[in-house]
């Protein structure tokens, strides 16, 4: 952050909480990776990491919604800097259950591992769109740390990609079960699990808006049509 507050020490808490939520976003990346790479070589061995990495996601959640309280109970901020403090609060939440979705599908992989059809169900195209979740998430992220509006910006479209990519992946494997019934359980578990990724690139385009609200006070959530401002021209969000 680089605004500059009566405060040394105002800026000194709005640093370390910063960080500390950076951090957290690491750990939440570290989670998806993890799971996104689990689904393709079905690694026991990243599906424990990625589900005992949660509790410290979570441990840094109340951690830093705690520092939160404890700065705005001493610094009372005003305008822009209650802004970022509750969008810093909000960003947890929705890193926290990125974590969540990345536990859950790391818990269906080992249920397609333990079914002995790994091999059976149908993965790359639900490879595809977990690596742009992924993506998301990780520019959700710069752009926070960068609180660049531009780039909040194109993770909406991006978004629609993965819901429409969820569709098509539902349709294919509903098909999939009809031709071959002795896979629908762990087609089930994939039809949760892209679910689940799909869940994650709503969070990255939660993320985007909260930058968008820290910078221009505008709240984008839940509107069809929105528009920001940045820098000298107007980007169109639908």
């Amino acid at each position: 952050m680089n605004d500059k507050h009566l405060s040394s020490q105002f800026d000194s808490d709005l640093n370390t909480v910063s960080s500390r939520l950076m951090e957290m976003g690491g750990l939440v990346e570290k989670q998806i990776q993890g799971a996104v790479t689990a689904l393709s070589n079905f690694s026991v061995a990243l599906i424990n990491d990625v589900l005992d990495t949660e509790e410290k996601v979570d441990a840094l959640e109340v951690e830093i919604d705690r520092a939160l309280t404890t700065v705005v109970a001493r610094r009372q901020p005003a305008a822009r800097d209650l802004r970022l403090l509750l969008a810093i609060s909000k960003i947890t939440t929705n890193l926290e259950r990125v974590g969540d979705e990345a536990y859950k599908i790391s818990k269906r992989i080992k249920s397609i591992v333990e079914s002995g059809d790994a091999r059976k169900v149908p993965i790359g195209d639900l490879r595809v769109t977990f690596d742009l979740a992924a993506s998301l998430i990780h520019r959700a992220l710069d752009a926070f740390a960068r609180l660049d509006v531009s780039s909040a910006v194109t993770i909406f479209k991006e978004d629609d990609l993965i819901d429409s990519e969820f569709k098509g992946f539902t349709r294919k494997l509903i098909t999939y079960m009809m031709e071959d019934p002795h896979t629908i359980s762990s087609s089930l578990d994939l039809l949760f699990i892209a679910k689940a990724v799909e869940r994650i690139g709503d969070h990255a385009k939660n993320i985007a808006e909260f930058v968008i609200y820290i910078v221009q006070g505008t709240d984008v959530r839940h509107s069809r049509s929105r528009k920001t401002n940045s820098s000298s021209n107007e980007d169109e969000i639908t």
